[in-house]
């Protein structure tokens, strides 16, 4: 009966594209909340040594990476709202056209893809606070092993 329920309902969809295009736009004013407090910061205190010039490109890298998330969660929804609810008629274009996601699959690597693009960057973020240290050697082999995975999976994935 509840399977049932679930095949005639587009509810729990409705779900994950509400919440995914809420943590998008709260992702999004919190990007735009950080640049301007950042901006306000250089002003104030203009970067005067490599130290703190590392420090700047440490903050915009964790900004790109919240940004990229942001940009995740937006993919999902807009995807989402796509397979499952409207379909897009023949010559219509959205979003989802220009990075070619036309059915879950494409979504699942898309999505994946942008995962290893993140986890690149908190590797550089690592790499520029921390600087050449075994637990950066760590993490970058562990890093290499899951885009090497990821890779192979793309690759292997059928439609």
């Amino acid at each position: 009966m509840i399977e049932k329920v679930f095949r005639s309902s587009r509810f729990i969809v409705w779900v994950a594209i509400i919440i995914c295009a809420v943590s998008s736009l709260l992702l999004y004013v919190a990007s735009v909340n950080i640049i301007f407090n950042t901006a306000l910061d250089i002003v104030g205190d203009i970067p005067t040594s490599a130290d703190s010039g590392k420090n700047l490109a440490v903050s915009l890298l964790k900004l790109l990476d919240l940004l990229l998330i942001a940009i995740t969660f937006q993919i999902m929804a807009l995807s989402l709202y796509r397979l499952f609810i409207r379909r897009m008629s023949v010559g219509e274009e959205g979003f989802e056209d220009s990075l070619d996601i036309n059915s879950f699959h494409d979504l699942k690597i898309t999505v994946s893809q942008v995962a290893v693009l993140i986890l690149v960057i908190r590797f550089l973020e690592q790499a520029v606070e921390i600087g050449g240290t075994i637990e950066t050697l760590y993490l970058g082999v562990s890093i290499s092993i899951v885009v090497l995975a990821s890779v192979f999976a793309w690759k292997n994935m059928k439609h």
